[in-house]
């Protein structure tokens, strides 16, 4: 029996949603923008093999407000754990989710396992663009940097009533183009809308958005990767998202970049290993619900 609730975090609530089961316990974690409701389908995936426990990262879903830090992050993974009583849980994020799932085996040294699905921060730095020159990269880094800009300006805003049934048939829309369970897709899609004082706005905020997007960019894996205590599985995407598209050459050289900096960590750190996902964009976890599952399964009960 799937199970909805709140969990006392402290300062702030945070919703959870519980599908049961007594198999090994594993947390799994949605990205920024995101929440529970949109990793429904992988965690149905998951649950032959594990109790999986989704949960809205603060600021998005039906979770709290809070100002963003890795530590205040990492403090609502923790609360949740002890108040489900989840011993020793595997986590597994996506996106934003899979840099929290990376920092916790960073300090959870007694975790089975944690699990990257294509959690990187955002290009930011020409050294990041292998086969760019310099002049090259920067000009590149500004347009993309100017692209995620103006995304920024949009978060948070008023939504007019009139236009809300337009949006959710475009969510429909762009459901059956991803060949995502269209149900659970609007879900998600309205799980992030707040209604308050007869008006609508979307989660996150704004300011959310910027605490995170400024963490990401202070970020740096390679040295958790390298150092981290628990076993650890980055799954890289290979292709580009349809936003990506427009920076493919940026984009392609960044994929590079990542796979060597996952590379020279697991050379240096036997408990890391990574594997580039074939035909998987970032958005693997709606693409292949069913071979990241399976993945995620053999690495978690020993089969890294």
């Amino acid at each position: 029996m799937i199970n909805d609730r709140l969990i006392d975090a402290g300062q702030l609530p945070i919703a959870v949603r519980d599908f049961g089961g007594d198999q090994p316990p594993l947390l799994l974690l949605h990205g920024a923008g995101g929440n529970l409701a949109m990793m429904t389908t992988l965690a149905r995936a998951l649950r032959p093999r594990h109790r999986v426990i989704t949960m809205d990262l603060r600021g998005h879903g039906r979770s709290g407000d809070g100002a963003w830090s890795w530590d205040a992050g990492l403090g609502d993974i923790a609360a949740v754990t002890v108040q489900m009583e989840l011993d020793r849980p595997a986590v597994v994020g996506h996106s934003f989710g899979g840099m929290l799932a990376t920092l916790w085996g960073q300090r959870h040294p007694e975790s089975p396992g944690v699990v990257n699905l294509d959690g990187n921060p955002t290009p930011a730095r020409p050294d990041q663009l292998p086969g760019f020159d310099a002049g090259q990269a920067t000009a590149e880094l500004a347009r993309l940097t100017a692209a995620f800009d103006s995304m920024h300006a949009g978060m948070g805003a008023t939504i007019p009533a009139e236009t809300l049934p337009d949006l959710v048939e475009r969510q429909q829309m762009a459901a059956r183009d991803m060949g995502a369970n269209e149900k659970v897709w609007i879900e998600g899609f309205r799980r992030n809308l707040v209604h308050k004082d007869g008006e609508t706005t979307m989660r996150p905020s704004a300011e959310t958005a910027g605490s995170i997007r400024s963490l990401m960019a202070e970020l740096d894996l390679g040295p958790v990767y390298a150092s981290t205590p628990s076993p650890t599985l980055a799954v890289l995407a290979t292709r580009d998202i349809p936003a990506q598209e427009p920076f493919e050459e940026l984009y392609a050289a960044y994929r590079k970049f990542l796979v060597e900096q996952a590379a020279a960590a697991a050379k240096a750190n036997p408990r890391m290993r990574y594997l580039q996902l074939h035909d998987a964009s970032h958005a693997m976890e709606i693409e292949q619900p069913a071979l990241l599952a399976s993945l995620i399964g053999d690495f978690l009960s020993g089969g890294h």
